[in-house]
């Protein structure tokens, strides 16, 4: 069977390329996930990516991917990653590996992004990588 990973990305994500280029950098949420798609494709995999800047569709999102036999979930749940417990507790319900990511280095920046409601429950944590962190991550859950 298909490996089928599902990459999930949070609030402002949307906005990719133009917010903050200095920390986020230029390329966009599309480049992104249209890097994400070829690569599983060369690995012999699928990968799907959903965004959203609302907290309930993310969980909606993650509670859908439990009837699609998704391999592994890959999340950039932006600013949710420090306040929803929701989304955790969607995360963990699913059974599945999870990889968190973060495109800046969140433990060089405000003290209140050095906390993490998903890190608990994460196979693995990627922070400050940029985009390649998501690469990194798509590897390593194909990997397992």
């Amino acid at each position: 069977m298909t490996p089928h990973l599902l990459v999930l990305h949070g609030p402002n994500l949307n906005l990719l390329g133009t917010r903050e280029p200095h920390i986020y950098g230029h390329q966009t949420l599309a480049d992104i996930d249209q890097h994400l798609a070829k690569l599983a494709s060369e690995l012999g995999a699928r990968c799907t990516s959903f965004q959203s800047n609302h907290e309930g569709a993310l969980v909606d999102r993650i509670q859908a991917a439990a009837h699609e036999q998704v391999h592994s979930i890959i999340i950039n749940a932006g600013a949710y990653t420090h306040t929803s417990v929701a989304i955790r507790d969607a995360l963990a319900a699913l059974g599945v590996p999870i990889i968190e990511v973060h495109l800046s280095n969140v433990y060089q920046r405000e003290t209140f992004r050095h906390h993490s409601y998903l890190s608990a429950i994460a196979k693995g944590v990627i922070v400050g990588l940029g985009a390649y962190g998501y690469e990194a991550a798509l590897r390593y859950a194909l990997s397992q």
